[in-house]
């Protein structure tokens, strides 16, 4: 397979570096290092990296615009993945019993609050009824009013219901922060501590940043700051089932709650069909074919996307901030990657 050769070609000078634990194969991939290319002179200027894994090696990395494979880079919104995987461990590791559970039950101070009664599950697929919408301004609970509490636990407690939990998909960076302190809570440790420990040290992530805030807890709905081999570490363990290298990290099962597509939300987002547990879906038309993808997001274009049935992982670093571009860019570098090389959209033999 044409797959196959380049694989092949490219392995003879294969070079193993310390960097997030993956293995790095150089030359690129010669197919691969020419689509890649195309967004070296694109004018926006805020493109930072794009790394292609495929069957657990780099087969093909590249940088733009002063970004290196040392560069930290605030991925945003994809930090609410995250938030989503530590979530999942804690729940392995017995600290969250189900996430049948209210909120108050590991968040004490919780109870009475309008955020109190509702389920993890419901907190995990932004359907908690607060009245948190990021994109409207005026939201009680929205984003950027979180960001300027003098006092950010006071805060959320103060956000008012809007709608029965359960019932009604509302994006908001509120919920990811209430995963966070949960996690926080059930394990007696801070939020970034509990991701060193349990997720970082494991994939081989020692350069990373997560923000506290003013009261010190950890940003579950974002502040992440990775490498672009960070990030491919991070979806590789979600390609490989919550294995890495022949570790578990997370279980299998673990794994599947979190991706299982839950709402449909493709009537708001114009890039993803479904929304799982802060992990969304989309069916992507590739050269006629349907194409499963799973992947986390964040402003500006920041992407991990998942591909199991393919073996790859695509991952997209973007300044884009604010800029409706940077999310089209980054679904239409995936497109290239996976046109570029037919047989990447052909499921593997089971």
């Amino acid at each position: 397979m044409r797959w196959n050769r380049v694989i092949k070609a490219a392995a003879a000078a294969a070079l193993w570096l310390d960097l997030a634990g993956c293995q790095s194969v150089q030359p690129e991939a010669p197919l691969l290092d020419q689509v890649l290319q195309r967004w070296d002179d694109e004018p926006h200027h805020d493109l930072r990296s794009v790394v292609v894994m495929h069957q657990g090696h780099i087969a093909a990395e590249r940088y733009f615009n002063g970004e290196t494979a040392d560069t930290l880079h605030d991925v945003r919104s994809a930090g609410k993945s995250v938030t989503s995987l530590l979530v999942a461990i804690a729940v392995d590791q017995g600290r969250i019993r189900s996430l049948a559970d209210p909120v108050q039950a590991y968040w004490t101070a919780a109870r009475g609050s309008a955020i109190g009664d509702v389920a993890l599950s419901d907190v995990l697929t932004m359907r908690s009824g607060l009245a948190a919408f990021d994109e409207d301004p005026t939201s009680p609970g929205q984003e950027d009013k979180l960001d300027d509490a003098a006092d950010p636990l006071a805060f959320t407690l103060g956000v008012p219901r809007a709608d029965p939990p359960g019932t009604v998909y509302r994006y908001n960076s509120l919920t990811a922060y209430i995963a966070g302190l949960v996690v926080e809570q059930a394990s007696g440790q801070p939020l970034r501590d509990f991701a060193r420990l349990n997720l970082f040290e494991p994939l081989g992530i020692r350069q990373w940043r997560w923000d506290a805030d003013v009261a010190g807890h950890t940003k579950g709905q974002g502040n992440l700051w990775l490498t672009a081999r960070g990030m491919a570490a991070l979806g590789e363990l979600v390609r490989n089932n919550g294995e890495y290298q022949g570790q578990r990290v997370v279980t299998g099962a673990g794994i599947a709650q979190m991706l299982q597509p839950r709402v449909a939300i493709g009537s708001v987002d114009p890039y993803a069909d479904q929304y799982g547990h802060f992990w969304y879906f989309k069916a992507m038309r590739v050269g006629g074919q349907q194409v499963p993808v799973w992947f986390a997001s964040g402003n500006g274009g920041n992407k991990v996307y998942v591909l199991p049935e393919q073996a790859l992982v695509v991952t997209v670093a973007s300044s884009a901030y604010g800029r409706g571009y940077g999310q089209r860019r980054s679904q239409e570098i995936l497109q290239a990657v996976l046109a570029a090389v037919p047989e990447l959209t052909a499921p593997r033999p089971r």
